[in-house]
């Protein structure tokens, strides 16, 4: 097991380094100038240049990656060229709405997801079996961003329930999880739409293994067989799933967080990208890049608690 948490770590450094200097070479390579863009058109020469070398942009591009990681790897991911302020403060402001609303949409397409998938998995070609399989293919089918504006039509202009978007702040949590419940929902449906499906198919699969049929012949139940041996070894593909709906989430509700109008990470990587501030745009996406890293280490290490197999491998 620890061979194996070593092994996946030593890749994770190295897919950290790789993304770094892909993520650093791609956005310094967009054209604009971040120092024009804030000065303006009419902006002169010379005050352009002093701004550039204010900023840092006029040292070699080597220098400036160096720097640039030197900084991440100490916790200084440098100052915002546009607010002048530090780019972790105005991460952790964002952060504090991104990561809630990923993890409260993440809880939601997994209590749906489960038990569906279960359920289906169990009736297979039955009526309930063809209901499940239906109401997923619509969820694959709707974009999660007209689900969103149908969800502000109905409960928030109609049935004035919640609030049509914008996040009031944690001073309140019960009012600001109210606020992130319409976005959230939006996020999970799709998501528990595709879960459900690769829950039912795992545990079809594993339902036809020899082991359950022996577990049969032992006198289990139909149900019991599911539930002591199916369950836990259909989880194994439904752990990938799981972490690479968390990065998408995470990272990926862009279009959800400006629907609503949500202060989120996604909402600023945009105006960030419109605004060339180059800083911001290239550590809030190295920071989103570890997320989906360390969730899919998170993810191998579950395959070991959920596979015995994995813990003795070399």
């Amino acid at each position: 097991m620890l061979g194996y948490a070593l092994k996946r770590l030593t890749s994770l450094a190295v897919s950290l380094l790789v993304a770094s200097l892909v993520i650093f070479l791609v956005v310094e390579v967009a054209p604009g100038d971040p120092a024009s863009y804030m000065l303006g058109m009419n902006a002169q020469p010379d005050t352009v240049a002093a701004l550039r070398s204010e900023l840092g942009l006029d040292l070699p591009k080597w220098q400036r990656y160096l720097s640039w990681l030197g900084g991440m790897l100490s916790g200084d991911f440098g100052t915002s060229y546009t607010y002048r302020t530090p780019v972790a403060e105005m991460v952790a402001e964002r952060i504090a709405v991104s990561l809630p609303l990923a993890l409260y949409a993440l809880g939601l397409s997994t209590l749906i997801a489960l038990p569906a998938g279960i359920y289906a998995a169990a009736r297979r070609g039955r009526a309930g079996d063809a209901g499940v399989i239906g109401a997923t293919q619509l969820g694959i089918a709707i974009p999660n961003f007209w689900f969103a504006m149908l969800l502000v039509l109905l409960f928030a202009l109609k049935l004035r329930w919640f609030s049509a978007g914008g996040f009031p702040g944690w001073e309140q949590p019960l009012v600001a999880l109210k606020s992130l419940t319409l976005p959230a929902v939006a996020l999970a449906l799709p998501q528990a739409a595709i879960l459900a499906r690769v829950m039912r198919s795992s545990l079809i699969d594993i339902l036809s293994e020899d082991f359950i049929r022996t577990a049969r012949a032992k006198g289990l139940s139909r149900r019991q067989a599911l539930w002591r041996h199916g369950l836990r070894n259909a989880l194994i593909p439904v752990l990938t799933i799981l972490g690479l709906q968390f990065s998408f989430l995470l990272a990926g509700a862009i279009i959800i967080e400006q629907v609503f109008f949500l202060p989120g990470l996604g909402r600023l990587i945009f105006q960030s990208i419109t605004q060339r501030d180059l800083i911001v745009v290239e550590s809030v996406v190295m920071l989103l890049v570890f997320a989906v890293i360390a969730v899919n280490f998170l993810t191998d290490m579950a395959y070991a608690l959920v596979d015995p197999r994995l813990r003795g491998a070399r």
